[in-house]
């Protein structure tokens, strides 16, 4: 019997999956939100973590890997006996996959996907396999191309967030005429015709 903890935000989507999931004998599927996701884990003490980070409250796409919740994760994977982590991910968000990939997850599932792929899926990592989904091949060799530096994405976080450029530059100990270049190359990187722009083309390639 292999322990699966599924991650998902949304109560309605993650409870339909599980019941998907739990049609299979050889599963016993747990659910949790984000915020419960690493008490839940070290409670139950699954032997994958099948985590959704692609939704807007989940801490992938809105934070990155370094989040509480994924770090968590990620760390109690990093043990030999603790659970393989199992990435559910959109086609087009290269970024993502990007940042993902610091948390070191054991497979990528595409959410378009088969129900038997995401099975056997879970079933190479419960085995402590690698697993890829092919169709996810090309957005892989894409999140190397990522345009914007570290630095960039900082301010272009905190400007997603709605911070204005003297917030900015006060959280990141910068002057406001630095924090307008910095938007002026984000701008031009990412192809944009403005700021807005530019957040919107970034939240849809899943770099923020």
């Amino acid at each position: 019997m292999i322990r699966v903890l599924l991650v998902h935000e949304n109560r309605l989507l993650r409870s339909a999956l599980a019941a998907l999931l739990g049609q299979d004998s050889g599963l016993e599927v747990a659910t949790s939100s984000w915020g419960d996701a690493v008490s839940e884990a070290r409670s139950l003490g699954p032997q994958v973590c099948v985590v959704d980070v692609d939704t807007p409250v989940a801490p992938g796409a809105a934070h990155g890997p370094e989040s509480a919740e994924l770090a968590g994760l990620a760390a109690l994977s990093d043990g030999s006996r603790g659970p393989g982590l199992l990435v559910l991910a959109s086609p087009g968000r290269p970024g993502l996959l990007r940042r993902m990939w610091r948390a070191r997850p054991l497979g990528f599932v595409n959410k378009d996907a088969a129900p038997d792929a995401l099975l056997g899926a879970i079933r190479r990592v419960a085995k402590g396999e690698r697993f890829v989904d092919s169709s996810l091949g090309h957005d892989f060799l894409r999140a190397s191309e990522i345009p914007l530096t570290p630095r960039e994405l900082s301010v272009l976080s905190l400007a997603a967030e709605g911070a204005s450029v003297s917030e900015i530059a006060r959280s990141l100990h910068l002057c406001n005429g630095t924090v307008r270049n910095y938007m002026a190359a984000i701008t031009r990187k990412t192809g944009g015709r403005n700021r807005v722009d530019a957040i919107r083309i970034s939240h849809g390639a899943g770099w923020l």
